[in-house]
């Protein structure tokens, strides 16, 4: 039995038998740090808006209209002027109206968002591909564990195989460190291969800034061992819910998080300073 998450009520007052939708993201979130996750999926405490997540969601929005376009009109001046539609669109709702201080400011982004938009350009030849799905709404049952997202395009390759391509806008983090962030694109594809019985070949995360692409092959045994991950990861959730427990896990990436100020392993750490 799943019940939702209620917003808004405090996590020791919520139905702990169940989460309603698990989001590949949020998913990701528990597995880097269950108090993350709190904060996001529980509590859903606000996170300031900053310029990488205006640039993030104006280029996502260019991107998916460049692909409505004919191969032939699929230049860079053309993304260039669908970005800069998509931000006059984007730019009037709250979250972005006084993200900047100045025009020179918002001037300045523009331009660097020009030049991330301009290195997609040395990663891919639009005008060659014909994408099979965009923007996919992808909600999935997998025998009771409900999981929810948005995938930004698939690909059929020369042999016809899937590909699932995730763009990136912020910087691509060494490849050491890079398997970590293709678990939300395996998730993509076990739910492609449940919703149409195909095995997708190949998982891409296409980074902007740099430009950077990282490809990952993907198999029938991955996307198993994905889904044993997921029904795990679901347990721990509702343990988790259960007990109002939601232990931090420090890490490098700490340094980015909007919620360092009231995480309890920072406030442990000063106390014991």
């Amino acid at each position: 039995m799943t019940t939702k998450v209620a917003i808004g009520v405090p996590a020791e007052h919520q139905d702990p038998r169940g989460l309603e939708t698990l989001s590949p993201s949020r998913a990701s979130d528990f597995k880097t740090c269950p108090q993350l996750f709190k904060f996001r999926a529980i509590d859903r405490l606000p996170e300031p808006t900053t310029v990488y997540q205006a640039r993030g969601t104006t280029a996502h929005l260019a991107l998916e209209r460049f692909y409505d376009l004919p191969g032939e009109k699929r230049d860079p001046e053309t993304l260039f002027d669908l970005f800069r539609q998509a931000w006059t669109e984007v730019r009037g709702e709250d979250e972005y109206r006084e993200l900047f201080e100045t025009p020179d400011d918002e001037r300045q982004w523009g331009l660097e968002s020009m030049q991330l938009l301009a290195n997609y350009f040395a990663i891919e030849d639009p005008s060659l591909i014909d994408p099979f799905q965009r923007e996919l709404d992808m909600t999935e049952d997998l025998d009771g564990i409900v999981i929810r997202g948005i995938l930004d395009r698939i690909d059929r390759d020369s042999d016809g195989r899937l590909v699932i391509t995730d763009y990136k806008t912020g910087k691509a983090p060494p490849e050491r460190y890079a398997l970590p962030a293709f678990f939300a694109l395996k998730i993509y594809a076990l739910l492609i291969r449940k919703r149409t019985g195909e095995t997708p070949k190949e998982v891409r995360l296409l980074y902007l800034n740099g430009p950077t692409l990282y490809r990952l092959e993907v198999d029938d045994k991955q996307l198993d061992g994905i889904d044993s991950q997921l029904r795990a990861l679901w347990t721990a959730i509702e343990r988790a819910m259960s007990t109002n427990r939601y232990p931090p896990k420090p890490g490098r990436l700490c340094d980015w998080c909007s919620f360092q100020e009231i995480c309890p392993a920072f406030a442990d750490a000063e106390a014991v300073a």
